[in-house]
């Protein structure tokens, strides 16, 4: 791809894919805001078009290795259909989920003027309202090598900055990304509330149809297709009127949303590949054993997963589950890769069967390979450290080591070896066709899987309590975290973990020692404090232990603090952060009682803010100063490990040994840290801040320049300390870096 608009020469030997971004969103979720950004106001050139013109247009610029965004509101899958066939091997697939929420997107269009198809005032209310109620998210299987879901302002922001900043010599990783599954009772207040519009509900007019656009971006050889929501609100079919207290099904990827907090066991039809078990048995067996155990594990669920659609095995399976009236809510079948359930279908699994080999090795191939592949070297290490070997019908449960890629990116936290009978002459303990003694070892593996993973069922019923509240509770590395260790029930070192997990650069080592001063005061459980947090925050109110209490402290008595202390002041102390993320990087703690963090800070502090900033950028100056390469932001966390007030000043290179793990990169290189600036402009027009929520940090890893992504940090930090990019634009205004600066007041 070209960046002067001319399509590339015969002759290149390589040639990058181009992409069609198809965008999703009801009228007024910002699609047409999102290409104006991306696309760098060439939208006004667009000319009238049909649908069908939109395709031949769309084709013409792929052909020429140009790059194309679809603005339509592309709500259910029919209407997504036709685009989604443009893709082709060398054309790469994605979607943009402008899934913002409902009354945001009503008050827009009410708002709106000059609409082109007139879509305005309080006829748009009924649209939105129309349009939203047949709203079908798309999923990875209707041909898309990506999906992106974006449920905030701020979740739109950060995917604009993605595809601004993706070059010809860019690539996104593929995937579902920032999905998180719906509440039904929020839906169903949703839809309550859309009902209440009190312009009619009738159909739009034919004077209000809506032509599509075309314009194409010669400069950044992109093309954009323009938009066609009135044709699609022709298409909307009425709905019926939501009663109280009356169930709603909605549309969730692969319907797997119920998943989300109940153990599931995601496991492969065992010796039906390899080995070559026959299928009709197989599947007898499996419904067999399945039905045995559905009932005795209470609310866990089981998964049969293949590959492929056609799968012979997933259709016997599924009928002859049908005909013994098994529920699907605790077995269904699964189309997928089962090393990415859920970063690749949404569904969360927090065991997985392998079917594995009698050493117990990775290699060979199918479920085997992948699942050693995919969950690294530590699964070969722990599953030694189980057994040597394992005999036909027989199982293995090994836990899976915390810094496991499966872990870490899919939640998984057992995986089971499980071996079946073979009927393969070319592989070991060949049965020759004896399917008497085959079936019954098959009964045994899938007895001895499925009591194992009863046994995990039943060590997490004993030894976990559902959480008390997202902010009082510790939370797990994992994506599925549906349960949370009973503090009397974590071991030290289990405990010494899990304080690493926090953020680190939060913790300061004044902490030891120091858990009686103050006594009731600066206690874990302070009353006061709690009813304080639950009212500001909206959320389960925060209890503060003993060592997240330090800067507490020291913002409190910093002359006992003086060798650690760098500044005081009546409204502020500054101290080096103990674990540094960076070469420079220091806290200016607030002195005022009541002021735990973000969420606690209202229009009446908006002084102290200015305050802190203005004391934040004279350290980041004075740095500067000595050391013009270095670069500065200013920010707090959303949500804060430690208890008081504290603006983060810390410099942008991120040359830290202390900087580990995808939580301390993310908690500096997401939404979930608001810069000072916006956070002083939000208190002052609306008296809060904006907050994100803590799921962000186990985002995918991206270059804080160029926004590429990487696969960990040893490989992020070798990327960045070579990465010249410039920072994305929107890091770039309003005074969110500060730079050294020449005399004649120009950036270095």
């Amino acid at each position: 791809m070209d960046v002067d608009g001319k399509s590339s020469s015969k002759g290149e030997e390589e040639k990058k894919n181009a992409v069609v971004v198809i965008l999703v969103g009801a009228p007024g979720s910002g699609k047409s805001t999102f290409c104006d950004h991306v696309m760098r106001d060439t939208i006004g050139n667009g000319k009238a078009g049909t649908k069908a013109q939109c395709l031949t247009n769309a084709a013409a610029a792929l052909k020429d290795g140009k790059s194309v965004f679809i603005d339509r509101c592309n709500l259910d899958r029919e209407q997504r259909a036709d685009f989604v066939k443009l893709g082709n091997p060398q054309v790469d697939m994605h979607a943009v989920v402008l899934d913002l929420p409902a009354k945001l997107c009503i008050s827009r269009s009410v708002k709106r003027e000059g609409h082109e198809g007139n879509l305005q005032g309080g006829k748009a209310a009924a649209v939105v309202n129309r349009m939203l109620q047949k709203k079908e998210f798309p999923k990875l299987s209707e041909g898309f090598s990506r999906i992106t879901f974006c449920q905030s302002e701020s979740d739109v922001q950060a995917a604009i900055d993605m595809y601004s900043a993706l070059g010809p010599q860019n690539t996104l990783p593929s995937g579902s990304f920032g999905q998180k599954n719906p509440d039904a009772k929020v839906q169903l207040g949703i839809m309550k509330f859309l009902k209440k519009v009190d312009s009619p509900v009738n159909a739009v007019s034919k004077g209000d149809s809506l032509k599509d656009s075309v314009t194409t971006d010669k400069e950044n050889d992109s093309s954009f297709i323009g938009r066609e929501e009135l044709k699609e609100v022709e298409e909307v079919k009425g709905v019926e009127e939501v009663k109280g207290g009356e169930d709603l099904a909605f549309s969730s990827l692969e319907s797997t949303s119920s998943f989300d907090n109940a153990p599931t066991l995601a496991f492969p039809s065992i010796s039906t590949a390899d080995f070559q078990f026959d299928l009709e048995k197989a599947s007898d067996i499996i419904v067999e054993k399945v039905f045995e155990y559905v009932s005795k594990l209470g609310n866990a669920r089981f998964v049969l997963v293949d590959l492929s659609s056609g799968s012979k095995i997933l259709s016997l399976v599924r009928a002859k589950a049908g005909e013994k009236n098994i529920d699907s809510g605790k077995f269904l079948t699964f189309v997928g890769d089962i090393t990415r359930l859920y970063s690749g279908g949404g569904l969360r699994c927090n065991v997985v069967a392998n079917a594995a080999n009698w050493r117990l090795k990775p290699g060979g191939g199918g479920v085997n390979a992948a699942i050693f592949s995919a969950a690294g070297p530590s699964l070969e290490t722990a599953t030694m450290e189980r057994a040597g070997s394992l005999a036909p019908g027989k199982a293995v449960v090994v836990p899976l080591p915390s810094t496991s890629p499966l872990f870490c990116r899919e939640g998984v936290t057992h995986v089971i070896h499980v071996l079946g009978p073979n009927m393969n002459p070319k592989r070991p303990n060949f049965l020759n066709k004896d399917y008497k003694k085959g079936c019954e070892v098959l009964r045994e593996a899938y007895s001895a899987l499925f009591e194992g993973f009863a046994s995990i069922v039943k060590s997490q019923e004993t030894s976990y309590e559902e959480p008390t509240g997202k902010l009082g509770s510790v939370r797990l590395v994992s994506p599925v975290d549906f349960k949370i260790p009973r503090k009397n029930q974590i071991s030290n070192a289990d405990r010494k973990v899990k304080r690493e997990d926090v953020y680190e650069s939060e913790r300061n080592k004044k902490c030891k020692g120091l858990h009686e001063e103050h006594g009731s005061k600066t206690g874990a459980t302070n009353g006061n404090d709690d009813a304080q947090n639950e009212k500001n925050n909206g959320s389960a109110s925060k209890a503060w232990g003993a060592w997240a209490q330090s800067l507490y402290r020291i913002a409190t008595n910093p002359e006992k603090h003086k060798n650690d202390v760098m500044e005081i002041s009546d409204d502020i102390v500054v101290v080096n952060d103990l674990y540094p993320k960076a070469k420079r990087h220091l806290l200016v703690l607030a002195r005022y009682e009541g002021l735990d963090r973000l969420a606690d800070v209202r229009k009446e502090n908006l002084q102290l803010l200015r305050t802190m900033h203005d004391v934040g950028l004279k350290w980041a100056e004075k740095y500067l100063s000595e050391d013009k390469t270095l670069i500065f932001r200013l920010g707090y966390h959303s949500a804060p490990s430690m208890r008081q007030l504290h603006l983060h000043v810390i410099s942008q290179d991120f040359d830290s040994k202390h900087l580990k793990n995808k939580k301390h990169w993310n908690s500096f290189n997401s939404a979930f840290f608001r810069d000072s600036v916006d956070v002083m402009e939000e208190i002052d027009k609306f008296g809060r801040a904006t907050l994100k929520d803590e799921d962000i940090l186990l985002m995918e890893l991206r270059c804080h320049r160029c926004r590429s992504a990487h696969p960990n940090i040893p490989r992020l930090k070798s990327h960045i300390g070579n990465c010249r990019a410039p920072f994305p634009a929107s890091l770039l205004q309003n005074g969110r870096l500060l730079f050294a600066t020449d005399k004649d007041g120009t950036n270095q």
